[in-house]
This record gives C-alpha cells, sequence and structure tokens, in this order.
C-alpha cells in the first residue's frame, strides 16, 4: 500500500498509528487569570539537552490556539507530568473539552502542587515533572510546535537508583492511536555498537 497525503485529506491516523508509542505530556498551566489547565499532548518528545528543551505540538482548535499554547505564550511558562498506569484515568478525564474559565485539575480531581521557580502547578503525584519557561512557539501547519526550556526537575525519590533517575523505575504511559495506550515495562536491553 502506498499513500498519498494529496489523495487523503489527512494523514493524522497513518501517523499516529505508525509513530508508536508516544510518551504523554500532561501539560499545566495557569491562564493569566488564575485558572489551572491540564491537559494530555502525545506528540511530545525531548528537542535539545544543552540547552534542556522540551517540546509538544498540539493542533489547535478550530478557533485558533487551545486553552494549553495559548496560557504558555502569555505566560511563557507551563510544567511537563510524566503519566504512569495509575494517573492514566484522570489524564484521559482531563482530555475532556471543557470552557476556558473551568479548570481540568478540578473536572478529573488531580490533586495539584505549585511549581518552584515557574508560575504553573504541577501534578502533585507525577513521578517526574519538569517546569519548563517558554522558549518557542513556531506555527507548523495546523499545529502549534511548543518549545519550553527546563528550569527545574522533580523526581519522586521512587523513581531512582543511587540519586539518578532509574528507567526501570519509571513505568511510562506511552499513547498508540485511538484509545490505545502502551506500558513501559516490556523492556529488553542490546548494547550499543562503538
Amino acid at each position: 500500500m502506498e499513500i498519498d497525503p494529496e489523495e487523503v485529506g489527512s494523514l493524522y491516523r497513518t501517523l499516529a498509528g505508525a509513530v508508536v508509542p508516544r510518551p504523554v505530556a500532561w501539560v499545566s498551566t495557569r491562564s493569566p487569570a488564575g485558572v489551572d489547565n491540564l491537559a494530555p499532548y502525545s506528540f511530545f518528545t525531548v528537542a535539545s539537552v544543552a540547552p534542556p528543551v522540551l517540546l509538544f505540538a498540539p493542533v489547535d482548535g478550530p478557533d485558533g490556539l487551545k486553552d494549553t499554547p495559548r496560557n504558555v505564550r502569555e505566560t511563557e511558562a507551563f510544567v511537563v507530568n510524566v503519566v504512569t498506569e495509575p494517573q492514566s484515568t484522570a489524564m484521559n478525564a482531563t482530555s475532556a473539552t471543557l470552557p476556558a474559565g473551568e479548570s481540568e485539575f478540578d473536572h478529573a480531581d488531580v490533586e495539584r502542587a505549585e511549581a518552584t521557580v515557574v508560575d504553573a502547578p504541577r501534578v502533585a503525584d507525577a513521578p517526574v515533572a519538569f517546569e519548563c519557561s517558554l522558549y518557542d512557539l513556531l506555527s507548523v501547519g495546523s499545529s502549534t510546535l511548543v518549545l519550553g526550556e527546563v528550569e527545574r526537575v522533580h523526581v519522586d525519590d521512587d523513581v531512582t537508583t543511587d540519586g539518578r533517575l532509574d528507567v526501570t523505575k519509571l513505568d511510562a504511559v506511552g499513547r498508540l492511536a485511538g484509545n490505545q495506550y502502551a506500558r513501559t515495562d516490556g523492556r529488553f536491553s542490546m548494547e550499543r555498537p562503538p
């Protein structure tokens, strides 16, 4: 099978179904009016190590920017919270479409904690949370690429070994396609060649 993007209208299902698993950035922001927002994004990755920059790419809404990228643009602050399976039901609940003045933290009964250096809340029980300041916003087709420089990291001691994050203890949730998710507990190792 070959697909010509010009003939199908949208490659969303093909891209989301083939680029798997994708980590979930559970992004928390605060609006200028003080409303705490929380939404999951699976178009998410590391953009740079030096400086440390994360990126996520929300698909724009019919009227332009959704709440999360708009809040980031206006406040220049956000937190990326890593999602594990015990949080997955709440994470899914925060994907509901709510009015701009309603908080997904409250809607999904998610406990918040204040960030240390940016003006945004974080998910209190997230095993890892990255406090970020706005690095750049880029319009890419029907999406807005949000890049944030990591200013502070919160890591739960339960996912560390000898003071370092231990990937074998961080069972993050990955997004597949549609309603499908993946666990990261089915790991295998390979030595990288010299």
